[in-house]
């Protein structure tokens, strides 16, 4: 399987970054199958970085197999929602931007990708215009959105990756973060909501 996830595509976030340039496609990375974290497995905070930052994502399951999907047709291809945490080392993407470096490290490394339990989408479309979702880190809300502000919807994220990657059953897709991400400590304890359902709970240590 496969995790593809998408950088700059929620306008807040990239603000708070200093991302003054809207992307005219997505900016589209991967990760790798070792890097996701499930069934509400704590998450140890790695040795090599100093700040490793939290992103909340809405995460989407692919359910069919496709190749070069046409945007009208992208909904078919998604079936479930999830929530998902991006955690970033942010110093050590921090100096692969700096020196024009690829920053893979900084988001692949294991167990980065925590999911959530994946709620079922309907069949029918619109499908994913309205999705609110939430993090609440030690009780207390940290982040906030909806996939009504993604520059680039699931659909069109789709459509767009098909061009590149054959998409199979099982493959995921991270689908990038609002404003308000943060650095994580041992001992926090991160809860992950579609709308008021908890799908994702899980501690730092």
């Amino acid at each position: 399987m496969k995790i593809i996830a998408v950088g700059w595509n929620y306008q807040s976030h990239n603000a708070e970054m200093a991302q003054q340039e809207l992307p005219q496609a997505p900016v589209v990375f991967t990760m790798p199958e070792t890097s996701l974290l499930k069934e509400g497995k704590p998450f140890f905070l790695p040795q090599f970085s100093n700040r490793i930052e939290y992103e909340t994502e809405l995460v989407f399951h692919i359910s069919r197999l496709g190749k070069n999907i046409a945007p009208k047709f992208a909904h078919r291809y998604y079936d479930s929602v999830t929530v998902g945490i991006d955690f970033t080392a942010r110093d050590i993407q921090a100096e692969a931007r700096r020196t024009g470096n690829p920053w893979d490290i900084s988001k692949g490394f294991d167990y980065s990708a925590p999911i959530g339990r994946f709620v079922p989408l309907p069949e029918m479309p619109p499908k994913a215009d309205n999705i609110e979702f939430s993090m609440r880190l030690n009780g207390v809300p940290a982040q906030q959105g909806n996939s009504r502000d993604m520059i680039f919807s699931i659909d069109r994220i789709i459509a767009y990756v098909s061009q590149f990657y054959t998409l199979k059953i099982g493959d995921i897709i991270f689908t990038g973060t609002p404003a308000g991400v943060g650095p994580v400590k041992i001992g926090d304890h991160i809860e992950g909501f579609i709308g008021d359902t908890r799908v994702l709970d899980f501690f730092v240590k």
